[in-house]
């Protein structure tokens, strides 16, 4: 059975930067990842840790395996990973100033656990667990990812602002 929390021990940490390289757009065939999607950041556990100090990173267990994960990202952390800072930027310039919000760095569910609801439990659990103030959820996704933009709008996301930086289209979006 799959349950949900925050990420609170240093073997969970380790096991998101696990799935995470086993979705990264070097690591599968062009095939998979128009198929299944990809995830963009790879991040380093020092980085991941500090995040998850200031807002858990939101995780899907079973038994004592991570399955799946949300990525819970301060704006506060808007300047440390580059790829994200253009996101931040259209965030800051499309939202209202009195909307506070946490940015979902990134959500990945294991291959062997598709299609069976953990990617809405993660983000239900993330809203669930939103710090004091905090009124929404916003994230981007590549707009190649064609798998990630439909999982989002069935959820409930509404795209905010569609953005080009580098080579890519960006969609921000918001819960």
């Amino acid at each position: 059975m799959v349950s949900y929390k925050q990420a609170d021990t240093l073997a969970e940490l380790e096991q998101i930067l696990d799935l995470q390289q086993r979705n990264l757009p070097k690591n599968i065939s062009q095939e998979e990842s128009t198929k299944e999607g990809f995830v963009t950041v790879e991040h380093t556990m020092d980085l991941l840790k500090a995040m998850n100090d200031v807002c858990g990173h939101i995780i899907a267990v079973e038994g004592n395996q991570v399955v799946g994960y949300a990525l819970s990202m301060h704006p506060k952390f808007a300047e440390d990973i580059e790829v994200l800072r253009p996101m931040f930027q259209e965030i800051d310039t499309a939202l209202n100033d009195d909307i506070n919000y946490m940015a979902m760095g990134q959500i990945c569910v294991a291959k062997s656990h598709r299609g069976q609801g953990i990617f809405r439990k993660l983000y239900q659990t993330m809203k669930e667990n939103l710090p004091e103030g905090f009124d929404t959820i916003v994230t981007e996704v590549d707009g190649k990812n064609k798998r990630s933009l439909a999982a989002h709008a069935a959820i409930g996301f509404e795209t905010l602002t569609i953005y080009n930086s580098g080579e890519k289209q960006w969609h921000i979006i918001m819960l």
